[in-house]
């Protein structure tokens, strides 16, 4: 090692995120402690004055349980923000932004000069590991084996086990964008695999519920555009009649190989994607239909939602795919979507289309959308209504039972989020706020999108993070497609500690009771805890998680 290098490190939560040029502001994190079948993460941040190459990083630990350790990585975002964003984000300026958790090659990292970097430390504990005060220590080591630093994490583990999650989570799952960036054939076997692997990585998250292609999705398509065909049903087109309607046959084998690869890899619910266009429910999705010999577009933008051919073809369609529904034994776990952020603007063609499938679909079968007008609840337009979170207040005071939220590029103020330029506690508090007010099922659009905004073009999601100047670098997708399969980011293991805060709080809650319990989380506050009132600061979210801990470990 050069004699006049200097080599430093700081042990920091999970919830810092550590820029190349700025020193961490956090204070150095010490202690925890953890619940059995929990994920945990902490992250050692270090800098050096000189160029350090090969340094090895080694964690040892009592515990007994295999720590993983990646490097946090960096990469680029143009558009990190809109022009009137609120005060509580980290930075506002494009640049390289903390966000990807690459495997740590050779277990070993590179210290740039005058550069801060840091290592992200994961273990999951799982039930055979025995209550009790453990020390985490996470050394660097010069390539001659001179230890240059060594940082220390006191963790304890309770005796209690996190519960199984409730909460119905997804995060739209566009198959297209594997098939486009891989450079695969669609449901061919690579792609089956491309599947699986980021359906596993969705599931270890607390993703539970996934969007079933059974036609191309009618979403993010600029109009009059179409994206990769990702059909699961396959029709063929018969006869006509003489009253001019038209007999389909359909065939669902990849739409079985679907549901039994998402059991496989641990989903738990389906949503079987929408039936009219995206904003207002004006047009149908492509449908490919096989004429004879020849495989053709039968209904995309072209098509009339509210035309008779369509309303034949769903007729047709809807009890055959209830009865696979019902043989592969999802039918209290399926749910459908009519169109997607419908408003006022576009009131009456979404009443027809969902009018339309309220008479088509059983009604076992919960229809789901996003929107933010009480209205269309008030009126009986939408069954289940999903309310982003800075419109969710109307819904709540109206008692709207079971209720869902959601939040996209449009939710930048005030509430939570997860843009690459907010603090990962503003990503955190969701898990607080979802128990207080009993949400029941949580949605976000972009678990994996690789195109343009309007998909027009595809994107290399290492190098554009913003839909290319369409949505602040975070909106867009929570993981990247790395060679070997997906890189997790940042922000979807701080989502998931969120859901895993959330499981905590429904634990407490059976000690305690639900009054008693957000009682503990408001403790001190000058508001009530809302979507838009909670406290900013990093401290105060590790802190009222270690609190509701120690109030589990006194009631266990």
């Amino acid at each position: 090692m050069n004699p006049k290098a200097t080599f430093q490190t700081i042990c920091l939560s999970s919830l810092s995120k550590v820029f190349a040029d700025e020193a961490p502001q956090e204070t150095s994190y010490k202690q925890a402690s953890v619940l059995r079948g929990e994920h945990f993460a902490f992250q050692i941040a270090y800098t050096s004055n000189q160029l350090l190459k090969n340094i090895g990083v080694e964690v040892t630990s009592t515990i007994g349980l295999p720590f993983t350790i990646r490097a946090v990585g960096l990469v680029p975002s143009e558009m990190p923000c809109y022009a009137d964003h609120d005060g509580h984000v980290l930075r506002t300026t494009a640049g390289l932004y903390p966000d990807p958790l690459y495997p740590l090659e050779d277990s070993t990292v590179t210290a740039l000069p005058g550069q801060w970097r840091s290592v992200w430390i994961h273990v999951e504990l799982d039930s055979s590991v025995l209550a009790g005060t453990y020390n985490v220590h996470v050394g660097f080591f010069s390539p001659e084996g001179e230890k240059l630093s060594e940082e220390v994490l006191e963790l304890t583990v309770l005796a209690a086990t996190l519960p199984k999650q409730k909460l119905i989570h997804t995060e739209w799952f566009h198959t297209d964008c594997l098939a486009t960036h891989y450079n695969i054939d669609v449901f061919s076997e690579e792609h089956w695999s491309r599947i699986g692997q980021f359906l596993e990585t969705a599931v270890k998250h607390g993703i539970n519920m996934i969007l079933t292609p059974i036609f191309t999705p009618p979403l993010d398509t600029v109009v009059g555009g179409e994206r990769p065909t990702v059909q699961l049903i396959d029709v063929s087109v018969g006869g006509s009649h003489i009253d001019g309607s038209t007999t389909y046959a359909f065939e669902f084998t990849k739409l079985e190989r679907w549901v039994a690869l998402c059991q496989d890899k641990g989903v738990e619910y389906f949503e079987f994607s929408h039936l009219f266009t995206q904003w207002g429910a004006k047009h149908t999705p492509k449908i490919v239909a096989s004429i004879g010999d020849v495989e053709q577009r039968i209904f995309g933008w072209e098509t009339d939602a509210t035309g008779e051919a369509y309303a034949n073809f769903l007729e047709q369609l809807i009890p055959e795919l209830d009865r696979v529904i019902r043989r592969l034994g999802i039918a209290s776990c399926s749910y459908f979507h009519v169109s997607d952020e419908p408003t006022e603007a576009n009131l009456d063609t979404y009443k027809k289309a969902s009018d339309l499938v309220q008479r088509l679909i059983p009604s076992n079968y919960p229809i789901i959308d996003a929107l933010t007008e009480i209205s269309f609840y008030e009126q009986g337009i939408v069954q289940k209504p999903i309310p982003s979170n800075d419109h969710i207040e109307p819904f709540l005071k109206a008692g709207v039972p079971d209720l869902w939220t959601y939040y996209c590029c449009v939710q930048y103020k005030e509430v939570s989020n997860r843009f690459f330029n907010m603090p990962s506690a503003r990503n955190r508090i969701i898990g607080l706020q979802l128990y207080k007010f009993g949400i029941q099922g949580f949605l976000h659009w972009g678990y994996n999108f690789y195109y343009s905004q309007y998909s027009i073009k595809p994107l290399d999601p290492f190098k554009v993070t913003d839909a290319l100047h369409a949505f602040p670098s975070g909106d867009s997708f929570l993981v990247y497609p790395g060679e070997a399969g997906p890189i997790e980011s940042i922000r979807l293991e701080v989502f998931h500690e969120a859901l895993q805060d959330l499981r905590a709080l429904q634990l407490l809650e059976t000690m305690i009771g639900k009054e008693r319990t957000v009682a503990l989380i408001e403790d001190g506050l000058s508001e009530p805890l809302t979507f838009s009132e909670y406290p900013r600061s990093t401290e105060w979210m590790l802190e009222v998680r270690e609190r509701i801990n120690q109030a589990i470990a006194t009631n266990s």
